[in-house]
C-alpha cells in the first residue's frame, strides 16, 4: 500500500510551524538530516555498489562447489534432481542480476511470438475457446483410459471418475454468481494443470522428489517455531499432546514475524512479482491471488494471506474468495509430518496439495467471476510507502511482524473456539430432537454421511464402501481433517479395512483445511489483514469453504482415474 509523500509546501508549513515552536535550530524537527549523515549514506552506498559484484560471485562459486560436491558424494547423490534445482535456481538468480534478461527472452519471443502467439490470437475468440476445451477432454479421457488397470480396478469405475469431473464443474457453474462473466480460459487452463501436475507427480519419480523435498522443507522451516514454544510451556507438550494454542499458533506468530523481516530486505518483494508474471500469462489472475493461492499447500491457509498482507484490504471479492479457497483446498508443510506418521502415505498428501493449486483457481473464479479490476492484475509492484512508524533494520521488522502475529493467533484462537462451540451445540439440539424419532445419535456427521452419498459415488469408489467413505468426508467437514485421518487408519487397521482404491481415493480427499474450525481461521486472519473487508470475507467464507472441499474432492476424482 503506498502512503501519500509529503508535498513541498506540505515541508514548508512543518518547517513554519516548528519555527513558531522554538525548534527551528534543530535539524530532525524541520526533516533535514543533521550535517555528515548524507556523506556517510553515500560512501557506504559507493562501497556496496563496488564489492557487490566480487561478493555475489563468490557465493555463486560456493553454491556452485556445493552443488557439484553433493552431487558428487555417495550420501547425498540420491537427491540429484532437488540439489540441481536448489543450485542452479540461485546461481541463475545471482548471473541475472548482471546478465540482461533480454539474452534469454529475445531468442524465446523471436520464435514463440510469430510461430505461436500472433496466429492463436488471430483466431476467433470461440474457436480458441472450443481448442481449449478438446485439449481438456482429451487429457481427461488419455488419463482415464491410456493407462494399465490397477488391481481392483476397472474401466467402469474410471467412466465414473469422468463423469464426476464434469457434473462438478455443471453444478459450479449453475450456482455461480455470474454466470456470463465466467472466465472459461482461466477454468479450462486450471483443470488442464491438475490434470498434467497429476500425471507428473504419480507417473514421474522426478515429480514426487521434488515436491516432496518443497514440502519437506516448509515444514521443517515452521517447525522451527516450536523451539520457542518449548521454552514457555514444555517440550512434551509440544513433542506429544499437539495442542492447537501451543503448536500452530506458535508457527503462525514465527512465520508472520519472518515475512515481515523479508519485507524489509525486498525478498516478499521479488517473490509476488515473478509469481504474479507466470499466472498473469497462464491463468489471468491477479498477482496477490495467485501467490496466495501458489504457497497454501507449502505454508498454510493463514499464513499464505501474509504474503501480501499490503493488498489484502484492496482485494476485490473475487480475489478475497479465490484466497479463502486455496487455503481450504490444501494443507501445509506444517501438518504434513503429523499426518504421514498417522501412516498416510506422502505421496498421496503432497500430491492432492500441489494438484489443488490450479483447481481452487478454476473453482473460485466459477463461482464467483472477476467483475472489478483489481490492483495486482498483471504485474505487482510492492511498494510499502512511507510507513509511521518504520522498522530500523532487519530485526526491528521482525519484532513487529511478531507483535502483529500475536494479533493475528488471538483472533484465530477466538474464531476457532466459537465455531466448534457453535458445531457441539448444533449436535445437542440434533440430539435432542432425534430422541423423540427413536435416533440417539443425530448430528451433523451422521446427516451429511448421506448427503455425501452422490457425491463420494461420483469419485469412483466401489460401490459397497460409498457410505462408509463418506462417513469420512463428514468428519473432516464438521471437525477436521486430522480426526478424519485418525478413522481411517483406525479402520485400516481393523478386521474390515477399505480396499486400496478406496483408501487412495480418500486419503486424496480428506486432504485438505475445509471445515468449519479453519472457518473461523479464514475470517479471523483475513479479518484482521483487512479489517475494511471483514463484511465481505463473511459473507462469502461459506462459498469459499465449499469450493475447497469440492477442490480437494475434484482431486481425489482425478487421481481415481489414474489408480
Amino acid at each position: 500500500m503506498v502512503y501519500p509523500s509529503l508535498t513541498k509546501n506540505d515541508s514548508e508549513s512543518i518547517g513554519s510551524a516548528s519555527n513558531e515552536k522554538g525548534d527551528h535550530n534543530d535539524p530532525e524537527v524541520l526533516g533535514v538530516p543533521p550535517a555528515g549523515v548524507d556523506e556517510q549514506e553515500e560512501r557506504a552506498a559507493q562501497v556496496h555498489s563496488k564489492y557487490r559484484p566480487y561478493i555475489l560471485s563468490a557465493l555463486a562459486i560456493v553454491i556452485l562447489g556445493w552443488w557439484i560436491s553433493a552431487t558428487i558424494l555417495k550420501a547425498t547423490r540420491h537427491r540429484w534432481i532437488v540439489q540441481t534445482l536448489f543450485a542452479w535456481a540461485f546461481i541463475l538468480i545471482i548471473a541475472f542480476r548482471y546478465i540482461p534478461t533480454s539474452v534469454v527472452s529475445h531468442p524465446i519471443s523471436s520464435v514463440w511470438n510469430p510461430v505461436v502467439q500472433e496466429p492463436w490470437y488471430k483466431l476467433p475468440y470461440r474457436t480458441r475457446l472450443a481448442i481449449g476445451w478438446l485439449c481438456l477432454v482429451g487429457i481427461v479421457f488419455g488419463s482415464a483410459y491410456g493407462f494399465k488397470l490397477q488391481p481392483g480396478t476397472n474401466f467402469g469405475d474410471r467412466t465414473i471418475n469422468v463423469a464426476g469431473l464434469f457434473v462438478f464443474q455443471f453444478c459450479l457453474w449453475a450456482t455461480s454468481k455470474h454466470r456470463s462473466h465466467i472466465p472459461w480460459p482461466t477454468v479450462i487452463v486450471g483443470l488442464f494443470m491438475q490434470q498434467v501436475i497429476a500425471l507428473f507427480v504419480l507417473k514421474t519419480g522426478a515429480g514426487f522428489s521434488i515436491f516432496k523435498w518443497i514440502a519437506t522443507l516448509a515444514g521443517d522451516f515452521l517447525g522451527q517455531a516450536l523451539a520457542g514454544a518449548a521454552f514457555f510451556f514444555d517440550q512434551d507438550v509440544v513433542d506429544n499432546k499437539h495442542w492447537f494454542f501451543v503448536n500452530t499458533l506458535s508457527s503462525i506468530i514465527f512465520f508472520i514475524a519472518f515475512v515481515q523481516m523479508m519485507y524489509y530486505l525486498g525478498v516478499m518483494q521479488w517473490v509476488i512479482k515473478n509469481f504474479a508474471w507466470f499466472f498473469f500469462k497462464v491463468m489471468n489472475v491477479s498477482g496477490a491471488e495467485a501467490v496466495v493461492a501458489a504457497a497454501s499447500p507449502w505454508i498454510g491457509q493463514g499464513e499464505s494471506a501474509c504474503l501480501v498482507r499490503p493488498y489484502v484490504d484492496l482485494m476485490t471479492e473475487s480475489e478475497l474468495h479465490l484466497s479463502m479457497t486455496s487455503g481450504f483446498s490444501t494443507i501445509a508443510g506444517s501438518v504434513l509430518a503429523a499426518y504421514i506418521q498417522l501412516g498416510v502415505p506422502a505421496s498421496n498428501l503432497i500430491t492432492s496439495s500441489v494438484m489443488s493449486i490450479p483447481a481452487s483457481m478454476a473453482i473460485s473464479k466459477l463461482r464467483i467471476p472477476e467483475m472489478e479490476e483489481p490492483v495486482t492484475r498483471g504485474r505487482v509492484t510492492v511498494d510499502r510507502g512511507e510507513e509511521k512508524d518504520a522498522p530500523a533494520n532487519a530485526l526491528h521488522a521482525f519484532s513487529k511482524g511478531a507483535v502483529f502475529g500475536l494479533i493475528v493467533a488471538g483472533q484465530i484462537l477466538t474464531n476457532v473456539l466459537t465455531v466448534l462451540s457453535l458445531v457441539a451445540m448444533i449436535n445437542g439440539l440434533l440430539t435432542w430432537i432425534g430422541q423423540g424419532f427413536g435416533i440417539h445419535h443425530l448430528t451433523l456427521e451422521l446427516i451429511l454421511r448421506y448427503v455425501f452419498y452422490p457425491v463420494t459415488f461420483f469419485l469412483g469408489v466401489p460401490r459397497h464402501e460409498i457410505l462408509r467413505v463418506s462417513e469420512f468426508f463428514a468428519t473432516k467437514l464438521v471437525a477436521n481433517e486430522f480426526s478424519a485421518y485418525l478413522d481411517l487408519q483406525t479402520v485400516m487397521k481393523g478386521d474390515n479395512p477399505l480396499t486400496a482404491r478406496a483408501y487412495t481415493i480418500a486419503t486424496y480427499g480428506l486432504c485438505g483445511f475445509a471445515n468449519l474450525g479453519s472457518l473461523g481461521i479464514q475470517i479471523g486472519v483475513l479479518g484482521a489483514l483487512a479489517p475494511s473487508r471483514s463484511k465481505i470475507i463473511a459473507r462469502i467464507a461459506l462459498s469459499a469453504m465449499i469450493c475447497g472441499f469440492l477442490s480437494t474432492l475434484q482431486t481425489a476424482g482425478i487421481v481415481g482415474m489414474l489408480v
